[in-house]
């Protein structure tokens, strides 16, 4: 079946509101399993600080615990998005809150550090089975706005990255470690709305016919995709540099409590949000690539302000570092499943595996690099980052090919149509 025939229709209802719009029900319980499925990752820099005292742990074995939440994630989620492209496997949303919530909640209980590692690359794979087909229902269920659709459904992740160090510091204060435990309570209880909701969330998915995958003639774009890909892991870098030392930084540099510094990494998560639903909208209006060049340029002057300001201040910079930054992973994800139109499973978890996994792969060597010239130098170094970024994105097409149309003589050529792909991008 080709791609460039009416999509199959299994269900009117749902096709219908999906070409009106964002289906609201769909969109609400997408974000909020999310929401949910971050929670964990939100939580592992705020527990940093306990873990290093417990532990007796320096920068770099801390950071690695970063490492192993996001690079096991990344490493899987392209996978997962694969065999996604081929096989319906929407039963690997519920997965992600129920894996999730246990890894972090396993960290508490932990005898040694090899647990907690384990434990933490646990809540990795969870991470990884949601994200790929979460973003590519997002997808169906946004209609024509997808940068905007696509911004509700990563502001869930930006929330739940949020709530993490909320729910997790007051845990762990009130009942030591083991509080962690608690998470299972809320993680749980959303894999459970999940799977309640499968079977409506099944019929977006219109490239089926008698369960079985149908293939697309789409036009895959390789080479801007692997510029985007750049794009992207050097934007994890300064974003994972911010997660994983703004609290140390907090209490180590600026010298305030441990509270204060879970606060400010709180500020910064919801910035993120912030920027999340900003993104999208301006995105839509202005074009993706006019909104992530625009966030490189913001970034560096954000952070020299950063480094040069109190505990105050350099709380309000972090939260408008985090919207600046976070304002664009929406736009990305969007960005690289229209790149590869044929491949959505693909491109959102390469997308996404880059933002989260690539940047875990920085935190523990600029962990070694804090060890070695102090965590200043380390924020002094995030500053050329974005500059770089910038550059690349620089390079990006204005526009994206659509899908393969087939003219008399038969041969495929690809087209670019208004209103899709990246006809409202600008220079």
């Amino acid at each position: 079946m080709s791609a460039v025939s009416t999509p199959l229709q299994t269900d009117a209802r749902p096709t219908q509101a999906q070409r009106a719009g964002v289906d609201r029900r769909a969109m609400a319980v997408l974000s909020a399993g999310h929401m949910f499925t971050d929670i964990g990752q939100g939580a592992v820099p705020a527990l940093l600080p306990f873990l290093i005292t417990r532990d007796h742990l320096n920068y770099a074995s801390a950071s690695a615990l970063i490492l192993a939440m996001t690079v096991a994630s990344s490493v899987i989620q392209p996978v997962f998005g694969h065999i996604s492209d081929r096989r319906s496997l929407p039963w690997l949303m519920p997965l992600g809150p129920a894996l999730g919530g246990l890894g972090i909640a396993l960290v508490g209980v932990a005898p040694n550090y090899a647990f907690t590692f384990a434990a933490v690359l646990l809540g990795g794979i969870g991470v990884a089975s949601f994200h790929p087909e979460g973003s590519r229902f997002a997808n169906y269920v946004s209609g024509s706005r997808r940068s905007s659709g696509m911004s509700l459904f990563s502001v869930g992740g930006n929330i739940g990255f949020a709530l993490g160090p909320v729910l997790v510091t007051p845990l762990v204060i009130v009942f030591g470690l083991h509080g962690t435990l608690f998470l299972l309570i809320p993680t749980w209880l959303m894999a459970g709305v999940l799977i309640h909701e499968l079977p409506r969330l099944r019929r977006f998915r219109v490239d089926l016919e008698g369960g079985r995958v149908q293939r697309s003639d789409a036009h895959d774009a390789w080479r801007p995709f692997i510029i985007l890909g750049g794009v992207i892991a050097l934007r994890s870098f300064v974003y994972f540099g911010f997660v994983s030392f703004v609290p140390l930084y907090f209490v180590h540099d600026l010298h305030t409590s441990k509270a204060v510094a879970s606060l400010a990494l709180t500020a910064m998560l919801v910035g993120g949000a912030a920027g999340t639903l900003i993104g999208g909208p301006l995105a839509d209006r202005f074009g993706r690539r006019a909104v992530l060049r625009g966030s490189m340029l913001a970034l560096p002057p954000l952070i020299v302000g950063f480094l040069l300001s109190g505990p105050a201040l350099a709380m309000v910079i972090a939260a408008l570092a985090g919207a600046v930054t976070i304002a664009t992973f929406a736009v990305t994800i969007v960005m690289g499943q229209e790149y590869l139109p044929g491949r959505i499973g693909v491109a959102s978890g390469v997308t996404i595996g880059l933002s989260i996994g690539l940047g875990g792969v920085g935190a523990p060597l600029l962990g070694i690099f804090a060890d070695n010239h102090g965590l200043r130098s380390v924020f002094e170094l995030l500053v050329f980052f974005p500059i770089a970024a910038l550059a690349l994105a620089q390079l990006l097409p204005a526009r994206a090919p659509s899908v393969h149309e087939v003219p008399e003589d038969g041969k495929r050529t690809a087209a670019r149509k208004p209103g899709s792909a990246y006809s409202q991008a600008r220079s």
